[in-house]
């Protein structure tokens, strides 16, 4: 068998690597404490699951239309409108198999071999990988850290455009980073957008994941509405991760074209689920309230934990449920060296799985600091104080 060239450029998620570690390690009769995979172990609200299941009982378990199930699609613009301060109409929501597709369909439709895209590294792999595996050329911006988080490079991002810069994609509320842009910071990335006649996509995949404040979409500023395409998921906000549902909020032009794309791909979402989706949308939200509440739980909890650790620098992020301390100094006083030491070391002592910066993109030139991070989406809080209690020990022996 000779493979296509391009699969050579295909990546993958290296957190399921890790998880397939934490698993081996677990068959020998080791607890593990799971902090590397971005999943939740909260149950979907009952009244998704009641929608879902009550749809099969009336049989939408056929074809739907390949842009969804206008109703969905309704309620889903409402749904930005709202949060957004935009006037979006259902033909700009195109339903999409879970979040992830928006991404891929998003360089399809707007990427030609050869133009050059901005993605974020650290940031989801997945971007490198579609952009590289579609013939385009990755090229990876990053973040510095402030004061009280983690900033955007902008004089480094605009540095990196050129005549082949098409395209660029945003992560706000990011993976892994849990950086949230300021306002001064999006009218920025806006600016070098339009300047340079940019299409983003505007990752929103944990914009309703926050624990105080209120988020900002980049797509909400003057001229920008017509040049982002917004990823929307159903995974974080109402614990459907397996569901597998999403959606592309795109300008109508553009969003036919994604809809064509969905009958060339998958004909169209899971039918049933859809109305599942639409019953957590427009019912009884505290659900979602009880989802987040638990989660900024585990956030302060292991927050605390995390930043007493000797050679630990953590922020407190506001959005997302992820935690991307900086080790360096742990690291350094152990006289461990290099990121695959220090996670397969920790996991065989305190049995705490977690990624490291690595499973984020390369490191680029000019890094010094280490940094991994602690998903505790998938870890109640009880195990969370005791396998940190063990890693804390671990480091500080």
């Amino acid at each position: 068998m000779k493979l296509a060239d391009r699969i050579k450029n295909l990546g993958t998620e290296t957190a399921f690597a890790v998880g397939a570690e934490a698993a081996v390690f677990a068959s020998k009769g080791n607890k593990v404490y799971p902090f590397h995979l971005g999943d939740l172990n909260i149950a979907t609200p009952q009244n998704v699951v009641d929608a879902s299941l009550e749809a099969i009982k009336d049989g939408k378990t056929g074809y739907c239309p390949n842009a969804g199930v206008p109703s969905l699609r309704e309620a889903i613009a409402e749904d930005i409108n709202k949060s957004h301060g935009m006037d979006y109409a259902m033909e700009n929501v195109i339903i999409q198999p879970g979040g992830k597709p928006v991404i891929g369909k998003f360089i399809l439709a707007l990427m030609n071999p050869g133009d050059e895209v901005l993605y974020p590294n650290p940031g989801y792999p997945i971007y490198e990988s579609q952009i590289q595996f579609n013939g385009g050329v990755a090229v990876p911006y990053s973040y510095k850290e402030g004061p009280d988080g983690f900033l955007l490079d902008i004089d480094s991002i605009e540095k990196k455009i050129t005549d082949k810069t098409k395209l660029l994609i945003f992560n706000d509320f990011q993976n892994p980073m849990a950086a949230e842009a300021s306002v001064e910071e999006l009218k920025k990335i806006a600016a070098l957008a339009i300047k340079h006649n940019l299409f983003v996509l505007c990752d929103e995949a944990y914009f309703d994941m926050r624990y105080s404040g209120k988020s900002k979409s980049l797509a909400s500023l003057p001229g920008m509405k017509e040049r982002c395409v917004l990823l929307y998921t159903f995974s974080k906000k109402f614990a459907m991760t397996g569901w597998r549902l999403g959606a592309a909020i795109a300008p109508k032009e553009l969003a036919v074209i994604l809809g064509k794309l969905n009958t060339n791909d998958e004909s169209c979402s899971n039918h049933f689920v859809q109305y599942g989706a639409l019953a957590g949308l427009t019912g009884d939200q505290s659900p979602v309230k009880a989802i987040v509440e638990e989660l900024r739980k585990r956030r302060d909890k292991g927050y605390e934990i995390l930043n007493s650790i000797k050679g630990f620098k953590c922020f407190k992020p506001e959005t997302t449920f992820y935690l991307f301390p900086n080790v360096t100094e742990a690291m350094n006083n152990l006289g461990i060296r290099t990121y695959d030491e220090f996670r397969v070391t920790a996991l065989e002592k305190t049995g705490v799985s977690f990624c490291t910066r690595l499973h984020f993109g390369s490191e680029l030139p000019g890094e010094t600091n280490r940094y991994v991070r602690f998903a505790y989406s998938g870890i109640n809080i009880p195990e969370m104080e005791e396998g940190l209690a063990k890693l804390k020990a671990f480091i500080e022996k």
